[in-house]
């Protein structure tokens, strides 16, 4: 089968000065236009950037009982998503393990759109019985533009001036020259951002205006090796790195509950927030969990000791490595008196550029779960295996005002934020 490539392929691959592709959802997507990703990671944790996240599964889910349904599967309450509004949740099997996560943007009383990571079509209409709902997989019918960054408001409400006021995780229809547009204050970099649903034919034409928008603003375009760095920071979870569906994992130990990844905000205390009166599926397992506390582990940030890591490279002669590329396996993590103990390891490892430290984002023992805790990681040096402290924190790591705030404080455009 070819690759397929996605509507805003023909101006992208222009831009790439690269001609790197990975493979996402059979579509080809650029792991990187530039020839070092830290330039693009500084446009958008500086000006802005944007990122062609068209290869998402794209569900629309209407009908009469489309709520209703969207309320059996999700773990969040979806009855508290207004039109208007979008939410993240996860979606879990019997057992309260995660099958997967993704973002439900509401239109309408009775129209939903579910993007996932992963296809879903055939489990999510083996749930509809006799519900008066209806789900089509929609998504070669549209391309979706993440524009991320501080400057990214300031370049869409010129095009869009309903993006002015537009509130975290809210959305609105527009228009961008003559093509009707959907823009969704979301994204995955941790910072202020928005994402624009463009039907296909439309794609080119509002990708164009948008550049042409962005224009002296130091917009440039960012693929999958910025947006890793990206994210990790910001503390959000990949699926196949921080987890692996429920759906396809061999035993337990691969499958992983909401409050297990971070998600326990979801639930709320003691389950609060996942309403009285709403049967979803895996809910009995999971308030069982929260119940007798049985959560094996805990997700939690990393901070390595930067002081300590820099000894063990300087007094072996090593230049300290100061690599921003995600380590692309899992570091275990030890504790205990004679640090013998495995208490859990780091899913994602980086050294962050714009934070000056190496950090992570870790699956660790519910006891070290506390912010401050210390771990002690295990990385190679002058190929011997060492230990170095790190401390956990909650996550993110990194959490601008602006992501979630009304004002932006811009700097001036320089040279300096590419280099």
């Amino acid at each position: 089968m070819m690759m397929k490539t996605t509507p805003f392929y023909p101006r992208l691959s222009e831009l790439n000065q690269t001609a790197l592709y990975g493979h996402w959802a059979g579509h080809l997507s650029a792991l990187r236009y530039d020839l070092s990703s830290k330039h693009e990671y500084f446009a958008v944790r500086n000006s802005a950037g944007f990122f062609d996240t068209s290869p998402l599964y794209k569900y629309r889910i209407t009908g009469p009982d489309s709520e209703r349904f969207l309320a059996g599967v999700m773990t969040r309450d979806v009855r508290r998503c207004r039109p208007g509004q979008a939410m993240y949740s996860v979606w879990c099997d019997d057992a309260g393990y995660v099958l997967e996560d993704g973002v439900l943007f509401r239109h309408s009383d009775d129209d939903w759109l579910l993007t996932a990571a992963d296809p879903n079509l055939g489990y999510l209409e083996s749930l509809v019985g006799r519900l008066r709902v209806s789900i089509e997989d929609v998504s070669p019918d549209y391309g979706v533009l993440a524009v991320q960054g501080p400057r990214s408001r300031q370049i869409l409400s010129a095009l869009a001036p309903e993006v002015a006021d537009l509130p975290y995780f809210g959305l609105t229809p527009a228009k961008i020259g003559e093509a009707p547009v959907t823009i969704s204050r979301t994204g995955y970099t941790g910072d202020l951002g928005y994402e624009v649903f463009v039907p296909a034919d439309d794609a080119l034409g509002v990708l164009d205006q948008i550049i042409r928008a962005g224009e002296g603003q130091g917009l440039r375009p960012f693929g999958e090796d910025a947006l890793l760095m990206l994210r990790i920071e910001a503390g959000l979870a990949l699926i196949n790195v921080e987890f692996s569906s429920a759906r396809y994992a061999f035993t337990d130990a691969e499958r992983f509950t909401p409050k297990e990844l971070g998600f326990g905000w979801m639930l709320g205390k003691d389950g609060a927030n996942l309403g009285e009166d709403r049967p979803f599926i895996g809910r009995r397992a999971l308030e069982r969990e929260l119940r007798e506390g049985t959560s094996r582990w805990a997700t939690v940030g990393l901070w390595v000791d930067w002081q300590e890591f820099e000894r063990l490279h300087l007094e072996r002669g090593l230049v300290v490595p100061k690599d921003e590329n995600p380590v692309p396996w899992e570091s275990m993590l030890y504790g205990g008196a004679d640090r013998d103990e495995r208490v859990g390891y780091a899913t994602s490892l980086m050294y962050s550029p714009v934070l000056q430290r190496h950090i992570g984002m870790a699956r660790v023992l519910p006891e070290y779960a506390a912010k401050g805790s210390t771990v002690h990681l295990e990385i190679t040096v002058d190929h011997e295996d060492l230990t170095v402290p790190a401390t956990t924190d909650r996550l993110p790591l990194y959490n601008p005002a602006r992501k979630t705030g009304s004002t932006v404080e811009l700097a001036p455009i320089s040279l300096r934020m590419e280099q």
